[in-house]
């Protein structure tokens, strides 16, 4: 079994370092005008993996942060996975060539299911992680303003069968309310495929839960940058 990994993440939106809630751009707290020194701080805290999101590039579906997500990931020595704003796979190409080790992807995947096999040659499984945002577990896209017709167990099931090892799982009502994540889905999608779980953690009893769902790690904002959970806490439930 994998060790779990809590990981901080960093949302971008205008080059600032910022958290939404539910992903509703209306609802935004703005915690740091340098992204790059919010990503030096979680590394000299102990963390071992960052998780940065392009929040202008997941909604309008350009990479409008991309080079402040350059500079970042040239600016620490962790491994960066990074999402947003990533519809081709050239787009995820150029970002593996900036050093970034993981390429999320989600709205282009979820509209072109026959794509991923593509997706999977160009990048390879290690690589790429597909986003599954979902509201009531049915999977949303464009940045959480659209629902599909799909439910996310099926479409974590679909793309195990073709070769991915792993999605970000993010339950889309709890993400920034820090009330908890989605155990009970979580658990059910380890089931079939590898699962980082983003959306509700705010504690360290919230991460012994995501564990012992099977998920192999745990996407966490809010809580970090409100104070509510220092790292070095998070960092002690990897197991």
């Amino acid at each position: 079994m994998s060790r779990f990994q809590p990981i901080p993440s960093i949302d971008i939106r205008g080059g600032r370092c910022v958290r939404l809630q539910k992903g509703d751009f209306a609802r935004e707290t703005r915690y740091a005008d340098d992204p790059l020194a919010v990503a030096q701080r979680w590394q000299d805290e102990g963390a071992s993996r960052l998780h940065v999101v392009d929040l202008d590039g997941a909604r309008d579906g350009q990479r409008a942060n991309a080079a402040v997500i350059e500079r970042l990931i040239a600016a620490v020595r962790l491994p960066v996975q990074v999402g947003g704003g990533v519809r081709a796979p050239a787009d995820a190409q150029a970002l593996l060539d900036q050093g970034a080790d993981r390429v999320v992807v989600g709205t282009a995947i979820v509209e072109q299911p026959a794509a991923l096999d593509e997706w999977l040659v160009v990048l390879g499984a290690e690589r790429l992680i597909v986003a599954v945002d979902a509201r009531g577990g049915i999977v949303a896209t464009h940045g959480w303003q659209h629902t599909s017709q799909m439910r996310a167990v099926d479409l974590c099931a679909d793309a195990a069968r073709r070769g991915l090892q792993r999605v970000l799982y993010t339950d889309v009502e709890r993400d920034g309310m820090l009330g908890g994540p989605n155990v009970e889905l979580t658990r059910e999608l380890a089931t079939v495929i590898g699962v980082l779980a983003s959306g509700g953690v705010a504690s360290v009893e919230h991460l012994s839960a995501l564990a012992a769902a099977g998920a192999e790690g745990a996407i966490i904002g809010t809580a970090l940058y409100d104070g509510r959970l220092a790292l070095r806490d998070a960092l002690a439930t990897a197991c």
